[in-house]
């Protein structure tokens, strides 16, 4: 199994996993570009999922249908997607060639935003990302900690595979919450190192995002405290942080 994260737009990463046959699974192709010469003269994919309507997600699902008609296209329920050939919901179940992955409703960042899980990968869109999330244009903060506090629920060793390259401008929040946490000083050297020799930052593990991403964090006294100053209030429950820190981060210029 070869999992490539392919470059596109400015900061977006369109997920290829490639089986030993040759054949593909397509994450959230934004753009057809970097996924036409990945995949080559090669045997057409097995399918493509979507986890959103976003056009970064889905602008590119028109011409790789026109290359490889026929390929079976995973997407939420929603109106807003028009080629899906098989809609997913919550707790669905997919077998797509060698693999098999769950299907989980992660709304906050869209209403009908989804999640595969499966594999041990993550295939999050822009719910999760690397010491984030992403912002909320359709949910509400108690609907996104909700999907975020899910995800954080999943196995330590899967690899998150979110769809853009926000890690190192996250690590600066990050570190302003929590400054005096050492996994996270050590998180935020190594995507230095990896962004210096223009290396992605992803997949990362999940027990990483767990022990430095503010987001899946908000239960932690000092990031509960980091929220409270900010706010300058006590606030009432997780939720409550969260929405605090999303808020905190739409205004961030660290």
């Amino acid at each position: 199994m070869e999992l490539l994260p392919l470059p596109a737009f400015d900061d977006n990463y369109i997920w290829l996993l490639r089986d030993a046959s040759g054949r593909a699974l397509v994450v959230d192709p934004g753009d057809a570009a970097p996924v036409l010469p990945a995949l080559g003269d090669g045997p057409p994919p097995h399918a493509i999922l979507l986890t959103h309507h976003h056009p970064d997600h889905i602008g590119g699902l028109r011409a790789l249908l026109e290359r490889w008609p026929g390929t079976p296209v995973h997407a939420p329920r929603e109106e807003r997607i028009a080629d899906a050939t098989h809609r997913v919901e919550d707790g669905d179940a997919l077998a797509i060639g060698p693999w098999r992955f769950g299907v989980l409703a992660v709304p906050g960042h869209t209403r009908s935003h989804v999640a595969y899980h499966g594999e041990g990968l993550l295939f999050c869109g822009d719910t999760l990302f690397s010491l984030g999330c992403g912002r909320m244009f359709e949910g509400t903060p108690p609907q996104m900690h909700a999907s975020l506090t899910r995800l954080a629920a999943l196995p330590g060793d899967t690899r998150v595979c979110c769809a853009h390259e926000y890690t190192q401008a996250n690590a600066a929040f990050a570190l302003a919450v929590e400054p005096d946490n050492p996994a996270l000083h050590a998180r935020a050297a190594e995507i230095r190192a990896q962004r210096a020799a223009h290396r992605p930052t992803l997949p990362t593990p999940l027990a990483e995002e767990r022990a430095c991403n503010p987001f899946l964090r908000c239960a932690e006294p000092a990031v509960r405290a980091a929220a409270e100053r900010h706010a300058g209030q006590a606030l009432a429950d997780a939720s409550e942080v969260f929405g605090t820190l999303r808020a905190w981060k739409d205004g961030f210029r660290g």
